[in-house]
């Protein structure tokens, strides 16, 4: 299974989004948004795109919070995948350790906020954060990420 992964893209709708990128989510199994849509129009565009699950960010304004959980546990092919976006802001120092308080024996992590891509494992558990879709400071480039869950659990971040 292919999951297209995005976060923080900050914007109020798809055609504000790098069309390689959406071009790429149509093709998933899944897409997952780890926070910060900013705009509700996006949310339902995204859910027109294909499948769809996601947390609500600490940018998002209430209608969204209205409709999405602040965390998310996913149950993919025998893998227990966190989904969350720190709703109460703050630093990114201590952030995985955060984000890790929030799930119990999960094999991966989605987070957002960071606005920084991060594909690492940390004690047997894949800490896996797409950036942000659209380059939203201090991020330096356009990234999202595809996930893939075979046999094992794979992060690729895709720059575009």
């Amino acid at each position: 299974m292919k999951l297209g992964v995005l976060s923080d893209s900050h914007v109020y709708d798809l055609a504000a989004l790098p069309k390689k990128a959406v071009n790429l989510l149509e093709d998933m199994d899944l897409i997952v948004h780890a926070g910060d849509y900013t705009g509700k129009k996006l949310l339902d565009e995204l859910r027109t795109l294909g499948n769809f699950k996601g947390v609500y960010g600490n940018m998002d304004p209430p209608d969204i919070r209205g409709e999405l959980p602040e965390n998310l546990v996913l149950e993919l092919n025998g893998f227990k995948i966190g989904v969350t976006h720190p709703s109460e802001g703050g630093p990114p120092l201590g952030l995985k350790k955060r984000t890790k308080t929030k799930f119990k024996q999960v094999n991966a992590i989605i987070y957002g906020h960071t606005h920084l891509p991060r594909n690492e494992v940390i004690h047997d558990i894949l800490y896996f954060n797409p950036g942000s879709i659209t380059g939203k400071f201090p991020s330096r480039h356009k990234t999202f990420g595809i996930l893939k869950t075979g046999k094992e659990l794979e992060g690729k971040i895709i720059k575009i």
